[in-house]
């Protein structure tokens, strides 16, 4: 018998604050507003094939659809992700974003602050489908003396766990015009979100994603784009690296600052000295080599610790899921049993055993 998507909304918002209430993770409130906030999204996803069909879609979008399948069937036979309905379906969501996330980090400290949620565990962020709610959640936070980033989300997983096509991901406007190598590397990053994830840990479960993604998006535009699509991206992600490099330096020099002994009044007088460096640099960087490249403006006109935090759990462990993919002959299927294995150890040993194991010699 067929489920109404009333029914569908009770059946979720019951299971979801059952969990709620029994493991103390948020309140009824937040639960309820995420439960909602996804079915309203997935309520307006309909089947690829039934958009490229549409002679109403324009043809910009038939093609980009077109686009994404091949990516999708990519991902299943070359990069052994997982065969099921997510992006299937694309659902135009007339906003910028999938979800707004907030995240915050103390004054002298880069350690984001963590909520708790049924299935996924602990994490540094907080997700809402409605702006102005992730706004005055964000002053919330800076009320209690907290330094505040609240940002857009083009797309989120739900790592697979719920049953059926109606639940699956869908591809959404929010990306679906990205650069041919980002909007595969999108695909790929979230789908890989299904194959492995340690509950707790987002840095060990966004770094493997995030290596996932640049394995499979550096492999998809050499075999499968043009050479035009390979330069646009060439200077898109030139831009990105540069990006990184630039933040993640002044992210290692600020926790130094905030590490050592000394006392909270010169913690504050170096820190304001970093971030003003680091605003210089990126103003030199704009000015010279990005010829006047304004992309980053924004985040950098918002640094803080919060936003700073976020960059390590998407990159600091990546090094070591692309070694530990060599350790394992470059194969798919065994650096994912690997993988798995890993996150199912207790946090500190997850971390010693990746560590040694991405520093292993690759197997001939």
């Amino acid at each position: 018998m067929r489920v109404s998507v009333k029914k569908k909304w009770w059946m979720a918002v019951g299971v979801v604050v059952l969990l709620g209430s029994l493991s103390g993770c948020g309140s009824v409130r937040y639960l309820a507003q995420s439960v909602g906030g996804h079915l309203s999204l997935l309520n307006q996803a309909k089947p690829v094939s039934d958009w490229i069909a549409d002679p109403a879609t324009a043809e910009p979008l038939r093609e980009r659809l077109q686009l994404t399948q091949r990516m999708r069937d990519y991902a299943v036979s070359e990069l052994k992700l997982p065969d099921n309905a997510s992006y299937r379906r694309y659902a135009d969501l007339h906003r910028n974003a999938a979800v707004w996330n907030v995240v915050a980090a103390p004054e002298l400290s880069l350690q984001l602050k963590t909520w708790c949620y049924p299935v996924t565990g602990c994490v540094g962020y907080r997700g809402y489908f409605d702006q102005p709610a992730a706004n005055a959640q964000g002053d919330e936070l800076r009320a209690e003396g907290l330094e505040v980033s609240v940002y857009a989300v083009p797309a989120y997983s739900t790592l697979g766990k719920l049953p059926g096509g109606f639940f699956s991901d869908p591809l959404l406007n929010t990306f679906i015009r990205w650069p041919e190598g980002e909007l595969a590397r999108l695909i790929f990053h979230e789908l890989a979100h299904q194959v492995a994830f340690a509950k707790d840990d987002t840095m060990f479960n966004e770094s493997f994603a995030t290596a996932v993604e640049r394995i499979g998006g550096t492999r998809w535009l050499v075999e499968k784009s043009t050479a035009a699509a390979r330069d646009e991206y060439e200077r898109y992600d030139q831009r990105r690296q540069e990006f990184r490099a630039l933040t993640m330096q002044a992210r290692s020099d600020l926790d130094a600052i905030y590490r050592s002994g000394r006392s909270d009044a010169d913690k504050r007088g170096a820190k304001a000295e970093r971030m003003a460096a680091l605003r210089a640099d990126y103003a030199a960087l704009k000015a010279g080599a990005w010829a006047g490249y304004a992309g980053y403006d924004g985040w950098f006109e918002r640094a803080n610790n919060a936003s700073l935090g976020v960059l390590a759990a998407y990159n600091e462990l990546v090094p070591q899921f692309e070694r530990l993919f060599e350790r394992e002959g470059r194969d798919f299927d065994r650096f994912y049993a690997e993988v798995r294995r890993i996150a199912a150890l207790p946090r500190d040993e997850r971390r010693a055993t990746l560590q040694s194991a991405g520093a292993a010699t690759a197997t001939p």
